[in-house]
């Protein structure tokens, strides 16, 4: 990899004065720019049959706008995050904020669908900036010791996101159109746009950037790749993400359809399991304390395999009922909250050389299988939790299993 550097060691580099005073507001920031593209992803879900009969479509044109927006997310972490590595963090994320504004407004004004489901590709290649060089900018100004606790921090207040999101928006749309929920994130990024330039500081100097413009930079993601101590850290991760969304995707129909909860109670079942994924990531920051990032991510994904096995067990002997069902999901969620800071601590650590090109390849591959595992679950069925249990275990088993190769190489 071609750089005015070798690197930075991993524990103990230079890193930019980011101490105490401006400590929070920079990991609220960093919180944000996570929490984003979350929001823009769930936040107008509960609009989506009206937004459908005020542009004159279908509900399938209507949910393009939603698979145009994850395409945009996995199209640009992928460009994005090597993108930084060449220029600077501060260009990026400052860029994405105002281009993700930008597009948040055309949403809002759209006249028709096909200028929706366009803005949506921009809005989810810009949004895609906070998620990738957030990432980047924690891998830069902490060391391999403090890592496991802010990755925590970040883990636990984006949790929140998926969750507040549908509920925030349901509100919203008590009083307004659709049009205001994309009013919303407007200025959710003009915020964002002013936090980064206020807070967040340039964390890649010049001396450590690729030299050779866009072709380095993608280029990097390749020789990224190309180390297995990274690539399987990055594969435990995308195992994980494929749960995380046939969970998404089948929550709703087991609990609603299957087992008749409202959607107020259904909104219960999926923020207590919220809260279970907050509790693991505050957690994961004390048990790294103790044990290895390595060791706590085959330890999660083992715990979060046997919840989503045991759910699968159950279906397919006894059957399972409401109660439990949603205690064998309590607990891969749990697990998930130390599985997925961990699982990035060790990349970033590892991808020091690179943190762009890291968080790229984590964030595209955790987006790209997850949109390919969630039609999987409405495709075996959804008459029973069996569907869904078995996707998410099936992934989480080869996650765990990559988990296991992240250790050994590690190792050698």
């Amino acid at each position: 990899m071609t750089t005015h550097s070798t690197g930075k060691a991993s524990a103990g580099h230079q890193r930019p004065s980011t101490e105490l005073p401006k400590r929070l507001p920079l990991l609220l920031v960093l919180a944000g720019l996570s929490g984003a593209s979350p929001l823009a992803t769930d936040m107008y879900v509960p609009a989506l049959p009206d937004l459908a009969r005020s542009l004159a479509t279908d509900a399938s044109g209507a949910q393009m706008s939603l698979t145009g927006f994850l395409a945009g997310i996995i199209v640009g972490q992928l460009v994005l995050g090597p993108l930084s590595d060449a220029v600077g963090r501060r260009p990026v994320l400052i860029g994405g904020s105002v281009l993700f504004t930008v597009f948040s407004v055309v949403c809002a004004l759209a006249p028709t669908v096909e200028v929706l489901n366009t803005a949506r590709v921009g809005q989810g290649v810009a949004g895609a900036a906070g998620i990738v060089v957030s990432r980047a900018v924690v891998a830069d100004l902490y060391d391999d010791r403090e890592l496991p606790l802010v990755f925590s921090r970040l883990g636990a207040i984006t949790a929140t996101a998926p969750v507040l999101a549908p509920l925030a928006g349901g509100a919203l749309l008590l009083a307004v159109s659709w049009r205001y929920v994309f009013a919303v994130l407007a200025l959710i990024g003009i915020l964002l746009s002013l936090g980064v330039w206020r807070w967040i500081p340039e964390s890649h100097p010049s001396h450590a950037r690729l030299i050779g413009g866009m072709t380095a930079s993608l280029r990097a993601i390749a020789e990224v790749a190309a180390q297995r101590a990274i690539l399987a850290p990055v594969l435990a991760l995308a195992c994980g993400g494929a749960a995380v969304f046939a969970y998404i995707a089948g929550t709703t129909f087991v609990f609603q359809d299957i087992y008749r909860l409202s959607p107020a109670l259904s909104s219960l079942v999926y923020g207590v399991n919220a809260v279970g994924n907050m509790a693991g990531s505050l957690a994961y920051g004390h048990l790294a304390k103790r044990r290895t990032p390595e060791a706590l991510l085959i330890i999660s994904g083992t715990l979060a395999t046997t919840g989503a096995a045991t759910l699968l067990l159950i279906q397919a002997t006894a059957g399972s009922t409401t109660q439990l069902t949603w205690l064998c999901l309590l607990i891969t969620i749990s697990a998930f909250g130390i599985f997925f800071p961990a699982v990035i601590t060790v990349a970033q650590s590892r991808g020091r050389a690179a943190p762009g090109a890291t968080s790229a390849l984590l964030g595209g591959s955790q987006f790209l299988l997850g949109a390919a595992a969630s039609p999987l679950v409405g495709l075996f069925g959804t008459q029973s939790p069996a569907p869904m249990a078995a996707v998410m275990s099936s992934c989480l088993a080869l996650g765990t299993l990559a988990a296991i190769a992240t250790k050994r190489a590690h190792a050698s």
